[in-house]
């Protein structure tokens, strides 16, 4: 629908907003940032706008010069050099402050001038706050690149992120913010959407225009076509308006065709599903007298956008849409006058914008207000950029959060052996939601604030090993009485190792390595004493209430674990006498419970006469003291009551994906391309959080689809860590072993040779697990010899076609271009020699990458071509283009 807006009519318009200042005046709000440059802050040339260094906005990342041989005059300051982000997957500039519940411009420029010398081609992912704002595509080196965007402030602060898609490094070179006066583009701009600049054109210009022309620095690119002719006029054309209120230079030229009736222009859109806003600005520039008259008819490919148009004299016109329009590769606009004019039509200047929809959900302001004080009051170094939460691809280390129909919340921090010193910051006691807070083995001294023992949903609290004075507060002694929460001050059971001198480092590793292997002896002892005494009291094969008067381990030497005690009798309770039987593993049985809250949980028991469960178990339970990630499966508590050691988990509704793959009856849904796709992401991202986010390190070892478990939602989360073995350093690189462990089929084959374990053999399970997911066959597939699922799919792909071996289930409905991929990055992963397989930071990228590529496909499939009738009554949008190719930068 299209709109059309006379200046004339907008007297009340005419006055500036209240308390304005004329913004050419000055700088106000004005955030401009030079990237990569440490240099001190300097005034720009061309604009006069003020340039500083990123430094304040950002603390990671390289600076460099982009190579001589690309810099010429043309080149403007901001672009001769850069930052570049080679490590992490997403890094973020904060900007702030800025104009809170207020619209605002923000640019960024990219000039890659081979500064690394690798001449690549480069993409990455930009965002702004939470939400996609473009894909960058970097492949001149010579070439200066932007991104616009239109968007609403909804805090005193937002990030712009890069982020990283495995398709080289991401960099900016420069990154501009403009606020906008309220009201302008209110039609685009809301708290549930913004826009992205297509293009934005001059009709009749010469040179580029923005500030101090433009008081909010929208930069304004010539367009002249050889058949038009220029009009100006050095008047002054009103142009005070709430709606867009272009620049009175850009009003005051315009074009018009020489010596036909009819003016044509078009432009190329990106992607034919992209949505569209656009606007047209009209002013006559002629004091038409006499019989004189300019009416014309607009049409966008051919459909009539609006009759009978007549611009204002001197001021400021404009048709423009309400409603986004789509469905074409290029959109062809042609201004034809009416029978009855005796003038040809005339157009001074349009812009063109893409929908940018905001479907991600911002953390709640106030856990992002705390967690900033946090981050900055300890000088965290780790990924700790944008936002918290969202997407919830990139949740910050150490975080879990909530996600709903409301905002997410941050609901457990582990911040064990962060380096963290001096007292508990008083932004802890603000995050509402929090359940989990792990703040040992640190060096934080001071008093224990009273104020945690206010947080309502604190279950568990870990202050061991720091230095804290004086007693425990009275709300935390309470709480822990009661069971309500699970409180650890003790300053024992942590290994610090000074970072002094080579020799005293060695003699830590000889103590540690002494008291691990005194712990061990006392473990297996333990472990000896406890099974025969199960033994002698029951029968193999049935469970015993505990005595009370006896213990597993004694309460000194107790494992503890960071979630809810449960007594034995209250898991009897829970679990209806153990009646629902879900699930057996190396450890024991699991069981159904459903919680007091109504919260359904899986209970997993010890088997009575296993030493390797009871290892498995151990280890398990160490493993989960200190990981937490939306893609593992989460501890909600445990009993060690006597001698009957459970854990108590979340449970996973949908089962495991070895299921679903098998069509295991209670869960024969289906799963589509898409769907396998996001599960395998999923479980990625989980595994790669155990190779690069948890300190130290832990490899799997187990890594299979039956301990890949789905949520309601098909969220998938990793299962089953008693196999799990952890690195002592960051420095080493794998981790002996005396014997094989794990399931046939997904146990890496160099490990056979070598009996070390890398984070390259959870990579080769992981990539047997593609494998199941393409071909829904278990990795030894029945036949002659079970053959190894690898080799199984060897013979099909010679003959150049992956029909043969896709899961039937699918019927077809996948993408053959995304199956390769996964098919090529499945191969890599089970490659003979760990050396030449992937890592999971790089398997993670590579899944993001293919479930974008499905997703567009499905919904460029599903996409209808916008039509609609005309009635000039009910019009109220219109939409233009340009036939000339759109610059990648302003010519200054």
């Amino acid at each position: 629908m299209e709109s059309i807006r006379y200046k004339s009519l907008l007297a009340a318009s005419k006055q500036c907003f209240t308390g304005c200042k004329s913004p050419s005046s000055s700088f106000a709000g004005f955030i401009s940032i030079d990237c990569g440059n440490p240099n001190s802050s300097y005034w720009d040339t061309v604009t006069q706008v003020p340039y500083v260094s990123d430094d304040r906005f950002i603390d990671v990342g390289s600076d460099f010069d982009i190579q001589s041989s690309y810099i010429n005059s043309s080149v403007p300051t901001q672009e001769l050099n850069l930052r570049s982000f080679p490590d992490g997957v997403r890094n973020c500039y904060t900007l702030k402050p800025v104009p809170q519940n207020s619209t605002y411009l923000v640019r960024a420029t990219f000039m890659y001038g081979n500064y690394d010398g690798k001449n690549s081609q480069i993409q990455f992912d930009l965002h702004i706050g939470v939400n996609h704002w473009k894909t960058m595509n970097i492949s001149d080196p010579s070439a200066i690149y932007t991104a616009e965007a239109l968007t609403l402030a909804t805090a005193n602060s937002t990030s712009v992120c890069l982020v990283n898609t495995g398709r080289g490094t991401p960099f900016m070179s420069s990154l501009e913010l403009r606020p906008l006066k309220n009201g302008l583009y209110a039609e685009y701009v809301n708290a549930s959407q913004s826009v992205v600049l297509v293009t934005r054109r001059n009709m009749g210009a010469t040179k580029s225009l923005r500030f101090p022309d433009d008081p909010y620095d929208r930069v304004w690119n010539p367009y002249n076509g050889p058949s038009w002719l220029t009009l100006s006029t050095n008047s002054t054309v009103d142009n005070r308006d709430d709606l867009y209120e272009p620049p009175v230079a850009v009003m005051q030229t315009a074009v018009t065709p020489r010596r036909v009736r009819q003016l044509r222009f078009f432009w190329d859109s990106v992607s034919p599903g992209d949505e569209l806003y656009a606007v047209l600005y009209f002013a006559e520039l002629r004091n038409l007298t006499g019989k004189a008259t300019r009416v014309f008819n607009v049409t966008r490919n051919g459909d009539p956008r609006f009759q009978r148009y007549t611009p204002p004299y001197l001021s400021a016109g404009y048709i423009y849409s309400t409603v986004p329009f789509e469905g074409y590769s290029r959109y062809e606009y042609v201004l034809n006058a009416t029978s009855d004019s005796t003038l040809p039509p005339i157009i001074n200047a349009f812009e063109v914008y893409s929908l940018m929809q905001l479907t991600q959900a911002a953390t709640d302001s106030g856990d992002v207000d705390a967690m900033a004080e946090i981050r900055l009051q300890y000088q965290l170094k780790r990924s700790w950029m944008g936002d918290p939460c969202s997407p919830k691809a990139y949740t910050w280390d150490g975080l879990n959060c909530s996600y709903g129909p409301d905002p997410p919340r941050i609901i457990s921090i582990n911040l064990t052996s962060a380096g963290l010193s001096g007292e508990i910051s008083s932004s802890f006691a603000m995050l509402k939601a929090v359940k989990h807070l792990d703040l040992s083995c640190n060096n934080l001294t001071g008093n224990i604030p009273d104020s945690l023992g206010f947080l309502s949903s604190l279950q568990v609290l870990n202050l061991s090993g720091n230095n804290f004075n004086g007693s425990v507060p009275d709300t935390l002694l309470k709480k822990s009485d009661t069971g309500l929460l699970t409180l650890r001050v003790d300053k024992d059971g942590c290994t610090k190792v000074p970072s002094s001198s080579t020799k005293h480092k060695t003699q830590v590793v000889v103590i540690i390595s002494v008291v691990s292997g005194l712990f061990l002896l006392v473990v297996v002892l333990i472990v000896i004493v406890w099974s025969t005494r199960r033994l002698r009291g029951r029968d193999s094969n049935t469970f015993v209430q505990p005595q009370s008067e006896d213990h597993f381990l004694q309460r000194d030497h107790q494992v503890s674990f960071e979630g809810r005690q449960f007594t034995y009798a209250q898991l009897v309770n829970i679990t209806n006498n153990f009646t629902r039987v879900i699930g057996k593993g190396g450890f024991g049985m699991i069981y159904h419970g459903c919680l007091e809250t109504g919260k359904q949980v899986a209970i997993k028991m010890c088997f009575v006469s296993s030493l390797q469960g009871m290892k498995e178990f151990l280890a398990e339970a160490q493993n989960l003291m200190r990981i937490y990630h939306r893609n593992l499966v989460s501890l909600v508590g445990y009993c060690m009551d006597e001698n009957c050691p459970i854990l108590v988990y979340e449970y996973m509704k949908q089962g495991s994906l070895q299921e679903h793959l098998r069509g295991k009856a209670g869960h024969s849904r289906g799963l589509s391309w898409g769907q396998r796709l996001q599960i395998a992401l999923n479980a990625a991202q989980g595994l790669e959080y155990l190779h690069r986010g948890c300190k130290p390190r832990i490899i799997h070892r187990d890594i299979k689809t039956s301990n890949i478990l789905l949520s309601e939602e098909l969220e998938a989360r990793i299962a089953d860590f008693g196999l799990s073995k952890s690195f002592h350093s960051d420095e080493q690189t794998h981790v002996s072993t005396e014997s094989l462990v794990g399931t046939p089929g997904y146990i890496d084959p160099e490990s056979h040779q070598t009996f070390e374990l890398t984070e390259k053999s959870d990579v080769y399970s992981f990539g047997v697990v593609l494998l199941e997911l393409i071909t829904g066959r278990p990795p030894l597939v029945p036949g002659s010899g079970n053959t190894h699922i690898v080799q199984w799919i060897t013979p099909h792909l010679s003959r150049g076609s992956v029909d043969d071996i896709v899961d039937e289930s699918l019927r077809g409905e996948y993408d053959p271009t995304s199956v390769w991929k996964i098919l090529d990055l499945a191969i890599r992963c089970t490659a003979n020699k760990g050396s030449q397989r992937p890592t999971m930071f790089e398997v993670v990228m590579q899944l993001r990458s293919c479930l974008e590529l499905v997703i567009a496909s499905n919904k460029s499939e599903n996409e209808n071509v916008y039509s609609e009738d005309f009635n000039v009554d009910q019009e109220s949008a219109f939409d233009v283009g340009t036939n000339m190719p759109r610059p990648t930068v302003p010519t200054r």
